[in-house]
This record gives C-alpha cells, structure tokens and sequence, in this order.
C-alpha cells in the first residue's frame, strides 16, 4: 500500500522541486528556505501610483521564488500553493502590523481579517485552469487561522471591462489599461463586519498598477478601509530596506 500511495503521489505531486529542480520533492529545504517570510518587507514601486495602500512581499521576485511561482501559476503545480499561501501569510502580517494594530498578526483581540485576492481575467482562469491568487490566499487564510487569527477569504471583486496583457507595458501604460477595469462582483456595494481589518492580496506586484486600482474599486464599493496589501513577491529594487540601505552606502562613498 505504501509503494501504491508514493507512486499515485508521484502522478499528482511535481517530479522536482518547483524553485531549483531538484528530484523527487515538491520544495526542497533552500527554496522552502527563500520563501518562509523571513525576508518579508514593505514595497514601494517607482514612481508609485495614486491610491496604492502599503504594501508588504514575503521575498525578491527572482531566482527559486520566481520559478516556484511561475510554476503554480502557469505549469499548474498545484500542490505549491501551500508554500506559496505561508510566505502570503507572513506579508499579510507584516501588512496588517504596519497598520497600527496589536495581536497576532497585527490584528487586535475581536477583529476579523479579511483577504481580498486581485482577481483575474475569465479567459486566463480557464486558460490556466485556477485562479492563482485566490488559491494562494486561501492557504495563506487557512496558515493564518492555525496562528489563531480569525481569517477569511472574500472574493468581491471582478473584472467589469477586457483588459490588454499587461506583459511589455510600461507603468504609465499598465495604470491607463486598468483604469476602471475592476467592480464589485454583484454590481453594487460590498459590505464587511464592522470590525473586518480588509488586505488585498496578490502573488506579484511589479508597478502596483493592478493593487492600486483593486483598492479603489473596493473603496468605491464598500465603505471599509482598506488597511494594506500583501503579495508573494515584488522586485528586488522595490524593497524600501534595500533602498535605505544604499542611500547609505552612496553617502559613506562619498
């Protein structure tokens, strides 16, 4: 029976590690290793768009992280979403803690928070044959429940207009592509508990274009405010650590 169920997990499991390749393992302890959070900082895309709230990544877009999400995302390895929803987990924390809240994961004794995955194109779900970031965000819900924090999913949000592909467009380019592209899901107002702390989530952000408009379809939707936003990865360059960090390399050089 053992043999029986290695085999039938090695038909539904990847073969390699989805960040290096390595055989026979779904991640192995270095790619686990770059994606547990411990890196989570706040992001800040150049130039920054208006209505872009805080945002907070788990780890650099590069490397093992890019190929683990790239593998989720577009080769269907499902089974990364776990890893890739507790690296969520901790930016959302971190997200929520910068808010100005006490308590595990930032958010006080009472309060309920609420994850709001971007959402994607009906043509790529299908293409794909998931939804990415609602997939992420649910495992990172269910990571961040286990830590005791009242977490859920709430997919509220649609696209209302086709959109080009995003790929090659430069920042200025992206935000007038999705100006208006996203609405509330039942054509009116969304409602949330009075004590819902609200994060919008993602895998990715590379200009902030697609979180920035979320957050305002979500403000033009609902009266809640939205306390942040967390995503699996962003740019190295975006990471403000790093640029405070190399402002102060430049002033010791000089």
């Amino acid at each position: 029976m053992r043999g029986w169920w290695q085999e039938l997990a090695g038909l539904v499991l990847p073969a390699d590690c989805g960040g290096c390749g390595a055989a026979r393992v779904l991640l192995c302890a270095g790619c686990a290793q770059a994606l547990s959070g411990a890196a989570a900082g706040r992001v800040s895309p150049s130039p920054r768009p208006a209505g872009l709230p805080s945002v907070y990544a788990a780890a650099a877009y590069e490397g093992a992280v890019r190929e683990v999400v790239l593998a989720h995302k577009e080769r269907g390895a499902l089974a990364l979403a776990g890893p890739l929803g507790g690296a969520l987990a901790a930016a959302i924390g971190r997200a929520a803690a910068g808010a100005g809240s006490a308590g595990v994961a930032g958010v006080a004794a009472g309060e309920e928070l609420v994850l709001v995955p971007v959402p994607s194109a009906r043509r790529r779900v299908r293409a794909r044959g998931h939804d990415p970031a609602r997939r992420i965000a649910l495992a990172a819900a269910g990571r961040l429940r286990r830590a005791g924090v009242r977490a859920r999913v709430a997919c509220v949000l649609r696209q209302v207009r086709p959109v080009a592909d995003q790929a090659g467009l430069g920042a200025r380019e992206r935000r007038e592509n999705l100006a208006g592209a996203l609405g509330p899901c039942r054509g009116g107002g969304v409602r949330f508990p009075a004590a819902a702390r609200i994060v919008l989530v993602d895998d990715v952000i590379t200009t902030g274009a697609t979180l920035a408009e979320a957050a305002r379809a979500l403000r033009a939707a609902s009266a809640a405010v939205v306390a942040g936003a967390a995503v699996v990865a962003a740019p190295t360059g975006s990471f403000v650590r790093n640029r405070s960090t190399t402002r102060t390399e430049q002033r010791s050089c000089e």
